[in-house]
């Protein structure tokens, strides 16, 4: 299973608790991914340094290359882990790029797309302040660029999946539960 969504979805906190109810390990490209990203000539340092050469968007579709190939080799590596994608790893301005992606996760049963709520807007508002509640970040970048909006709203994401998780109002239990059950 791979579950994919915006920034404070719960991505990895599912799947922790849904690779301890069943058994299964868990990885979070998040923690994962630098040794991947250095196989393409990418590290977080030279993110940092490019976000302050060209801005953040820029420099977020300068990396891309890096994460797709990520995206590849984690489900290639890990057949049968819950894998939790950061953010960025499901959206892609370059259609090559997403093609790349789309045919790695080809191979996992269960693709999973992450959200607060079915209405868009609601689950900007919410992710917005679990964002700031838990990163101290509110994923405006200094040009205006929103990138919790553009997540929530990137039709990559549902192309993606192969169902949708709406986690609103339930306690991480309970979202594993439904997982579980969806995914029997």
């Amino acid at each position: 299973m791979v579950l994919i969504g915006p920034a404070a979805a719960g991505k990895s906190t599912l799947g922790d608790g849904l690779a301890s109810a069943t058994g299964r390990s868990f990885l979070d490209v998040d923690t994962l991914g630098e040794t991947y990203y250095a196989e393409v000539g990418w590290n977080m340092d030279k993110l940092r340094d490019r976000i302050q050469a060209v801005g953040r968007v820029a420099a977020e579709q300068e990396w891309e290359p890096a994460r797709a190939h990520a995206v590849e080799r984690i489900v290639a590596d890990h057949p049968g882990t819950i894998i939790s994608l950061g953010a960025g790893h499901s959206h892609y301005t370059q259609s090559e790029l997403f093609q790349r992606v789309q045919a790695a996760l080809r191979s996992v049963n269960h693709v999973v797309l992450v959200l607060p709520s079915p209405d868009h807007e609601r689950s900007v508002q919410v992710l917005r302040q679990r964002s700031l509640a838990t990163k101290g970040t509110n994923w405006i970048s200094r040009d205006g660029h929103d990138f919790l909006y553009q997540w929530v709203h990137d039709p990559g994401n549902h192309a993606l999946a192969t169902t949708v998780l709406y986690t609103e109002g339930d306690e991480p239990a309970q979202s594993i539960s439904r997982l579980i059950t969806m995914c029997d």
